[in-house]
């Protein structure tokens, strides 16, 4: 496969310079990128395993599987990281809540509705159900070059909570909702769990080898500001302070989607490193407000790039002027979409490294 981006003359791993406020590489123009889902379904070579392979979760805790899709979109493209391949719902899973990939539906959990199901969770396989991501990550580090890194992740517990309750994604979030209004207390059991679990699975995966960790939760923007500090800031302040205690210097990333103005109070109170801005983010607020206070990521629409042409090349620029003179990662505003086409891919990057 032909490698589109190249990386010369930038230092060792320009991507963690970022995260740990050195600037953007040995050339000050040189931005990292890497895209969100970018190991996945518009990849011929990961629908070529995925026909030979039982279902999703079959190669999540496949090691070889996992270490193979997690490195082929480096191999065809050079982004400046590579992302564990999984999913945000392997938590659960290993709580013991049962979980389904049902192919053109998404996931399918048991719901948890009351404390009798809540009850049935156990940490009692956290680690054996895991210990194949950790693996993954020891094989992924083998063979990564010595300037691309690697980054571990996990979902919030706000996000990953919505899925436990609601059995399955959602677009109201009525009765997760309904659980965090009318029993606060049932749903912070819930939502310590998620604490701990998460903190645990982040913490093994930087002993395993990950140089940088991001917490998607893909739901914050469900909540109001209140409850998003309830549900999303105090949580994720705990499992961030819960990793520092084990690793001190790893950089953290927090991708609060659909957060709008609550961005503010979530970096300036969670204790992430930087922040995934998503697509409807302003860049003009981002630069002025939340770049001066941490490295910034993000944020072309993903329906942009499956797109492509002058619509995308306008939005690039429109990005990369407002937010390049400050630290900077290049990234989507959410994954990529599964029907976009190679040629756009190629000519995002060709903007990204004229």
């Amino acid at each position: 496969m032909n490698q589109v981006a190249t990386k010369t003359h930038v230092s060792s791993k320009p991507f963690l310079d970022v995260l740990n406020g050195r600037p953007n590489g040995n050339e000050s123009d040189y931005i990292p990128f890497w895209f969100m889902r970018q190991a996945g379904r518009y990849l011929p070579e990961y629908r070529k395993l995925r026909a030979s392979r039982n279902g999703f979760l079959d190669m999540a805790f496949d090691p070889k599987a996992a270490s193979e899709i997690t490195l082929q979109p480096i191999r065809r493209f050079g982004m400046d990281a590579a992302i564990l391949f999984s999913d945000i719902l392997v938590i659960p899973h290993a709580l013991s809540q049962a979980l389904d990939f049902v192919e053109g539906e998404g996931p399918k959990l048991d719901p948890i509705r009351d404390g009798a199901a809540l009850s049935k969770l156990s940490f009692s396989g956290l680690e054996s159900k895991l210990s194949p991501v950790y693996e993954t990550i020891s094989n992924v580090t083998a063979q990564l070059d010595d300037q691309t890194a690697l980054i571990g992740f996990a979902g919030s517990p706000w996000t990953v909570a919505t899925y436990m309750v609601e059995g399955s994604s959602s677009r109201d979030f009525i009765n997760v909702k309904k659980m965090a209004y009318g029993d606060p207390e049932l749903f912070s059991k819930l939502i310590d769990m998620l604490v701990e679990a998460t903190a645990h699975y982040l913490i093994k995966q930087a002993d395993s080898g990950v140089e940088a960790l991001q917490l998607f939760d893909s739901w914050a923007g469900a909540l109001d500001a209140d409850e998003f500090k309830k549900w999303v800031i105090g949580p994720t302040k705990k499992i961030i302070d819960l990793v520092r205690d084990s690793h001190p210097d790893i950089p953290i990333i927090g991708f609060p989607k659909g957060a709008g103005y609550n961005y503010m109070s979530y970096a300036e109170e969670t204790g992430v490193s930087a922040l995934g801005l998503d697509s409807q983010v302003p860049v003009k607020w981002a630069a002025r407000s939340l770049q001066p206070l941490m490295p910034v990521q993000g944020n072309l629409d993903p329906i942009c790039l499956l797109t492509g042409g002058d619509t995308m090349k306008i939005a690039v620029e429109k990005i990369m002027e407002e937010l390049s003179g400050g630290p900077f990662i290049f990234n989507l505003g959410h994954g990529i979409h599964k029907d976009t086409p190679l040629e756009n891919v190629e000519a995002l990057i060709k903007l990204l490294r004229p």
